[in-house]
C-alpha cells in the first residue's frame, strides 16, 4: 500500500487537547471485523464484549517526563532538550534530540534549572536533529535522576502541546498500571482503562497480560516514503516475561478472545511469535512495521484510539480491521464528532 491511501482531511478541532473528566467515560467506536458493523458506545461499555478467560494485553511502560528546556552558554538561548534513552548510567551520557538544532554544536555548554544548577556538555552529533548529551552531575545515580526529571515535563505530543501543560497531564499522560519506567510517549489505548473497568473485567473472570515496549517518538515521526515496504521505523526496547507470554498462550490454545490494547502492545507481540502461533519470550528491541496486508497471530481484538492521518499508528489498525473497513470507521467517527489524537476516544475492533 501506499502512503497517500492514509490520508484523510482531519480539521483541527477534532483533536482532543484534554482528556474526558474520568478516564472510562469517553466514546467507544466499536467495529464488528467480519460484518463491518458499527456500534457507538462510552468506553465502560467495553466490559460487555468480553467473557471468562478472555485475555486483555496491556503495556505497562511509564513514561518518563522527557522534556525539558535549558539555556546555551554565553548566549542564552532557549533550547529544548528532549530525553531519549539514557546510554551510559556511571557517565551520565543521554541520547537526546535538541530544537533548534543548527545552534548546538560539539562542545556547547546547556544550562538547566532557575539556578542553572544543573549542566550538560554536547559531546557527540548523532543525527540531525540528535545529540548526544553528558551531564555533568557529581552526586550519586538516584539522585541525579530525581534532580532531573524534576527539570522536566511531560511529552506531551505536538498536536498537544500547543497548549500549555497542566497539572493533570502528569496523572492522565500515564495509564493507571504503568510501572517499567522508560518511555518517552504514553501508550494511549491504555489511557482509558480506569480502576472500575478493571475490577469489572476481572469479576468477568477476565485475566490481564502484561508486557513491556518502551514507546519511542518513533510512534509519531512522519513516513517520508510512498512506498510504505521503504519506511524504515525506530527501534524500541521490550520485554515479554514467562508469566505474560503463558497467559496469552493458554488463552489462544482455548480459542479464547485476546485482545491487544493499542499499537505498540500489537507490535509488540507480533515481534515475538513462535512457528506455531504462541506468544515467546522476549528481551531486547523490536523495530516491527505492521501496515496492511499484514497476518496476525495472536491478538483477534484490539482497542485503539482514533489516530492522525499518515500516521503509522493508523496502518496498523487499517492491518488488523481491514483497510476499507477501518477508513469507513474513521470516516463515521468524524462525521459524528469523535475525539482523535492521545487524549481522543477510543475503538474497539472485534470479531464478536
Amino acid at each position: 500500500m501506499k502512503l497517500s491511501q492514509f490520508n484523510f482531511r482531519l480539521p483541527g478541532d477534532k483533536i482532543a487537547q484534554f482528556p474526558t473528566e474520568y478516564r472510562d467515560e469517553s466514546r467507544l467506536l466499536v467495529l464488528h471485523r467480519r460484518t463491518g458493523e458499527i456500534e457507538h458506545k462510552v468506553f465502560k461499555d467495553i466490559i460487555n464484549y468480553f467473557d471468562d478467560k478472555d485475555v486483555f494485553v496491556f503495556n505497562d511502560t511509564k513514561v518518563f517526563p522527557a522534556r525539558l528546556y535549558g539555556n546555551k552558554e554565553k548566549t542564552g538561548a532557549r533550547i529544548e532538550v528532549f530525553l531519549l534513552r539514557e546510554l551510559n548510567e556511571e557517565q551520565r551520557l543521554w541520547d537526546v534530540l535538541v530544537d533548534p538544532a543548527r545552534k548546538i554544536r560539539i562542545g556547547n555548554k546547556l544550562y538547566f534549572g532557575e539556578d542553572e544548577s544543573m549542566v550538560a556538555e554536547v559531546i557527540d552529533n548523532t543525527t540531525s536533529r540528535g545529540r548526544t548529551l553528558r551531564f555533568l552531575y557529581d552526586g550519586p545515580h538516584d539522585e541525579f535522576k530525581r534532580v532531573l526529571y524534576s527539570l522536566g515535563e511531560t511529552p506531551l505530543p505536538h498536536e498537544i502541546i500547543k497548549r500549555a501543560p497542566v497539572a493533570e497531564d502528569a496523572e492522565r499522560f500515564q495509564s493507571i498500571f504503568a510501572k517499567n519506567e522508560g518511555a518517552v510517549t504514553a501508550p494511549t489505548a491504555n489511557l482509558h482503562f480506569s480502576r472500575e473497568v478493571m475490577k469489572r473485567l476481572e469479576i468477568r473472570g477476565v485475566d490481564f497480560s502484561f508486557i513491556t515496549l518502551h514507546a519511542g517518538l518513533g510512534n509519531f515521526r512522519g513516513v517520508d516514503v510512498e512506498d510504505l515496504t521503504k519506511h524504515k521505523t525506530d527501534s524500541e526496547q521490550m520485554f515479554i516475561t514467562q508469566e505474560a507470554a503463558d497467559i496469552v498462550n493458554r488463552a489462544r490454545d482455548n480459542k479464547r478472545q485476546i485482545c491487544a490494547v493499542g499499537t505498540t502492545t500489537m507490535r509488540a507481540i507480533e515481534s515475538s511469535v513462535s512457528t506455531d502461533g504462541h506468544l515467546k519470550v522476549f528481551s531486547g528491541w523490536t523495530n516491527k512495521f505492521i501496515f496492511p496486508p499484514y497476518q496476525f497471530t495472536v491478538a483477534n481484538a484490539m482497542v485503539s484510539n482514533f489516530h492522525l492521518p499518515l500516521s503509522t499508528l493508523l496502518m496498523v489498525v487499517a492491518a488488523f480491521g481491514g483497510y476499507e473497513q477501518v477508513m469507513e470507521a474513521y470516516h463515521v467517527a468524524l462525521k459524528e464528532g469523535y475525539r482523535f489524537g492521545t487524549y481522543g476516544d477510543a475503538m474497539l475492533i472485534t470479531d464478536k
